[in-house]
This record gives structure tokens, C-alpha cells and sequence, in this order.
């Protein structure tokens, strides 16, 4: 899947593609320069921490994830820390919802968490005990498959994992594996939006 049109048509949209360019991406030239956290080589790198930390590119993902957002209408959005903490962050406070809340999931469980909520050691924040739908948030795709384990999770809870948004797809095989899951996954933007290739 590409780019929902209704985006693209978006005016926050060209400028996030510029200031993921300025902030976010570096060209290793011909060579596969980086080595990415799925383990494979790559041109390209992209790290998101600065966009998501940045006061105008913070605004115009929290209007551009809600504008997704506000179709699917999720009960809750979250994902695995670190990259998607920022983001339910930016997404819970830019959302005109007044029952989307913002969950999170450690990579590590600290044993301490979920006491008040009843969610299970290692989910953090609103409570999920009793189930409802989720989008999973992410910054960057590549295969998708930590998001993927994380979906999974979800659902032995209960909970209906309705699809996965994330920033930039890298278009390098999140998207089927993805429906190998049974996942929707919504990019706001594409690798090729931003290398031009």
C-alpha cells in the first residue's frame, strides 16, 4: 500500500517529507553504508528522534497521524518503546478524540507497571486489561517484524490490532509481511518520497 491520497493532498505532508529529508536522513552514496536494526545493510538511514522531537515537524505528525487516525478510530495507540513513546505522545495530545488513549509496550518488562491498570508486567500507560481496537505507531518500517511481535502480544490480550502507522515506510518488505499478519500498515510517507530513487 502507498501513501493514503487524502495525505498527500494534505499541505503538512510536502513539508514533513522536507524536514524528514533536512532532520532525519542520511545517503551512504552507492555503498550499503548502514547497518539497520533488522540487521541488513542499507544506502540509506533514517532516525526519526530528531522529527519527533522537533516543535514544527511534532505538529505536523500529530495532524497527519490523526488525519489517519480519525478513520480507523482506535480505541488506543501505542507500540514498542522507544521509538513509538514520542509518538503516542504527539499523537494522544495533537487528537481531537476524547477516548483515544496511549499505551506502551517495553521491550524488557521492569515487573512494576500495570498495577493500577491491570495490564500485564511490561504495558504501560492507559489500561488495556479489558481489550478494544489498537493501531500500532512506529517511526521507521523496514520488515516490520518488532512491530509484528508486539501486534501478536496484543492480541493474545484481547485486544483487535487493527493496523500499524508508521512515518516512513522503507519499502523493503514491511508491507507483506505485514498482511502475512493480518495487519494494515499506513506509511505517511515512503522511502521514495524522500531519496527521490
Amino acid at each position: 500500500m502507498s501513501v493514503h491520497e487524502s495525505l498527500r493532498a494534505l499541505p503538512e505532508w510536502g513539508r514533513l517529507v522536507e524536514m524528514v529529508r533536512e532532520l532525519a536522513f542520511l545517503d551512504g552514496g552507492s555503498d550499503d553504508a548502514f547497518t539497520l536494526a533488522s540487521g541488513r545493510q542499507s544506502r540509506w538511514f533514517f532516525d526519526m528522534k530528531p522529527v519527533m522531537m522537533h516543535t514544527e515537524s511534532s505538529k505536523l505528525l500529530a495532524r497527519l497521524f490523526n488525519h489517519r487516525l480519525d478513520d480507523l478510530n482506535p480505541d488506543f495507540v501505542g507500540g514498542l518503546e522507544l521509538g513509538a513513546v514520542p509518538l503516542t505522545a504527539i499523537v494522544i495530545t495533537g487528537s481531537d478524540s476524547d477516548h483515544r488513549k496511549g499505551f506502551m509496550v517495553r521491550k524488557s518488562p521492569k515487573g512494576r507497571g500495570g498495577r493500577k491498570t491491570n495490564n500485564p508486567p511490561g504495558i504501560e500507560g492507559a489500561s488495556i486489561a479489558s481489550g478494544g481496537s489498537i493501531v500500532i505507531l512506529e517511526d521507521v518500517t523496514t520488515t516490520g517484524g518488532s512491530a509484528i511481535k508486539c501486534g501478536e502480544r496484543l492480541r493474545e490480550l484481547g485486544c483487535d490490532v487493527a493496523a500499524c502507522i508508521t512515518i516512513l515506510d522503507r519499502e523493503e518488505g514491511g508491507q507483506d509481511a505485514f498482511r502475512s499478519a493480518g495487519i494494515g500498515l499506513y506509511p505517511l510517507i515512503l522511502r521514495s518520497d524522500v531519496t527521490g530513487e
